[in-house]
């Protein structure tokens, strides 16, 4: 069978995607860092905190069940430290259950290098990275057992999510948790809004690590995307009025969809 190429503006767009983005990475670790909205989440992240901290009880954080090449999970893990120092400021203890084993050392190190930078090193414990199961029920089963054993009082679950995400989440809504979730994967996102208090919806999950994180390489990647769609939306925008007025002025059949004509290129 013979291999199709991508049409040619197809090759043009993700070249122009491809250097903004390298671009604004460019420009932010030059010292022009772009500035993020600040997400409604962050702030429920630092309330459920603030309330682990008055009942004294600890907090999980689940990174989710994806492996250290997937985005969401590397997301998470920068959430992480941003949780894990908050909490080590007010001496609050955190539960990191963990689904694949790889992302154990990762998280371990973001644990402690979080400890360590809140002051606290010697607060780090790494009995708290608990591996628990690569079945996603037998994980499921684990967190919320956790929940009901270590009588946790807030659940943080940023990263990616399977069927899973519910068991979870229903398990710490019937417990009290204060539950604040984020994920990319679209059809675990009602589960988590049905059971959980504050969602980040979407490429939110993202765009909460880059603002936390302060990463030059992550802000300067947010920025140029944002920069490559709203591109995409004007020649999208653009091809819709040529059409819209195409029709208006009574042209030919054949030129009221240019946009086919464009991708048959």
């Amino acid at each position: 069978m013979a291999r199709m190429e991508p049409p040619v503006v197809i090759r043009v767009l993700a070249v122009l995607t491809c250097s903004l983005i390298l671009m604004h990475i460019y420009r932010a670790k030059r010292g022009r860092v772009p500035s993020v909205r600040r997400i409604a989440g962050i702030d429920a992240v630092e309330e459920s905190v603030g309330r682990a901290t008055e009942m004294g009880r600890p907090v999980l954080y689940s990174p989710g069940i994806g492996r250290l090449d997937n985005m969401m999970t590397i997301a998470a893990l920068s959430v992480l430290r941003f949780v894990a120092e908050r909490c080590a400021r007010f001496l609050v203890r955190v539960i990191v259950p963990i689904f694949e084993p790889v992302v154990v050392s990762a998280a371990g190190d973001t644990l402690r290098e979080a400890f360590r930078t809140a002051g606290v090193p010697e607060r780090f414990e790494p009995s708290d990275i608990q591996f628990l199961s690569k079945d996603e029920s037998a994980y499921a089963m684990g967190v919320t057992g956790l929940m009901r054993s270590e009588r946790v009082a807030a659940g943080f679950y940023f990263g990616s999510f399977g069927y899973e995400s519910l068991l979870i989440a229903e398990a710490g809504n019937r417990q009290g948790l204060i539950q604040v979730a984020a994920t990319a994967d679209f059809f675990q996102i009602p589960f988590f809004i049905c059971a959980c208090d504050y969602v980040l919806i979407g490429e939110e999950l993202y765009a909460a690590s880059a603002y936390l994180s302060k990463d030059p390489l992550q802000v300067g990647a947010l920025a140029g995307q944002d920069a490559a769609k709203a591109i995409l939306l004007l020649l999208l925008l653009s091809g819709v009025l040529a059409a819209m007025a195409l029709a208006v002025l009574g042209a030919p059949d054949g030129l009221l969809n240019p946009v086919s004509g464009i991708l048959a290129t």
